[in-house]
């Protein structure tokens, strides 16, 4: 890390650039999560939302974008819808997990490199084992084949799956995520198809993994029948504003062990900024924050954009 972007600021923090590229991103939480847990830290950030949007710009301008926040001295930014994919070609080096997933959310600038990364899946892992310890993984279907979708299904089968069902609206979409990951994890350890096999996977599955935005506040409802879920299997939900979408709320009423999409959304976080500014953020201190913006928007009437950035 280039000590010049997190040079000394005064006598206990460290000035450190950050920020956001995406479309729609105005009701972000992540500029809050990254400059309170960088405060704890003894950092001075600053994280800046580059809203595609607000600038009138199409989502092929994020190398400019990029550009500028080098310009600028940012120690990197975050990538999140449109750009995850197309921001690919402006990078110098890939971690390769983000080659693997085909997907950035995060870029290091160091000097004149920059650098991508995927922090969504390990963030998803981590909140995953923290949250869900000890569940069964022989079988797991994955509902949603996006950006998240994929981030998700890489932690899964790197947690040690056994058969991934991956399903989607788009049934070529599902098919191609899922032999993607046969080639990566191996033969039969993931299948795709349609959302009208949900009913069938799901009856001989251990656990499901939600990554659509149903249950966000501009997408309310449930994405399955509730009849489906039973106190066998536990429910993973990738939405996390609100903290309590419908299907957790459907699935604890029914007995299921269940994870929101809050701990991925600060375990992604965590990382991110770990790789910003070399230091160790606490995870648990930013859950506990997250908590606290989710609930003053809710007691607001602000139900804001629940998507992983």
């Amino acid at each position: 890390m280039s000590q010049d972007r997190t040079a000394p600021d005064g006598p206990t923090s460290r000035r450190l650039l950050t920020g956001l590229i995406g479309a729609g991103i105005g009701p972000s939480l992540s500029p809050a999560l990254h400059e309170r847990e960088a405060r704890e830290l003894g950092l001075d950030c600053t994280y800046t939302r580059f809203d595609l949007d607000e600038l009138d710009l199409p989502a092929e301008a994020v190398g400019d974008l990029l550009a500028r926040a080098r310009a600028e001295g940012r120690a990197g930014v975050n990538v999140t819808h449109p750009c995850k994919q197309l921001v690919i070609p402006h990078l110098d080096e890939l971690s390769p997990d983000a080659a693997a997933i085909g997907a950035v959310n995060t870029v290091v600038l160091d000097g004149e490199r920059a650098v991508g990364h995927n922090t969504d899946w390990s963030g998803f892992r981590d909140g995953f084992v923290a949250g869900l310890p000890g569940v069964r993984l022989d079988e797991v279907v994955l509902l949603g084949a996006g950006g998240a979708g994929a981030a998700a299904a890489h932690a899964l089968l790197s947690l040690g799956v056994g058969t991934l069902s991956v399903l989607d609206v788009d049934a070529a979409r599902a098919t191609r995520l899922a032999d993607a990951l046969a080639a990566r994890f191996g033969s039969g350890r993931a299948r795709g198809g349609a959302v009208a096999d949900l009913g069938r996977r799901s009856a001989a599955a251990d656990g499901l993994v939600h990554a659509t935005p149903v249950g966000m506040a501009e997408h309310p409802g449930l994405p399955l029948p509730a009849a489906m879920l039973r106190p066998e299997l536990w429910v993973a939900e990738i939405v996390y504003r609100p903290l309590e979408t419908p299907l957790l709320r459907a699935a604890r009423a029914r007995g299921c062990r269940a994870l929101d999409g809050g701990r991925m959304a600060v375990h992604q976080a965590a990382e991110a900024l770990r790789l910003f500014s070399g230091l160790e953020p606490d995870p648990a201190r930013m859950l506990r924050h997250l908590a606290e913006l989710v609930g003053a928007e809710t007691s607001g009437a602000d139900g804001g954009a629940g998507r992983v950035a």
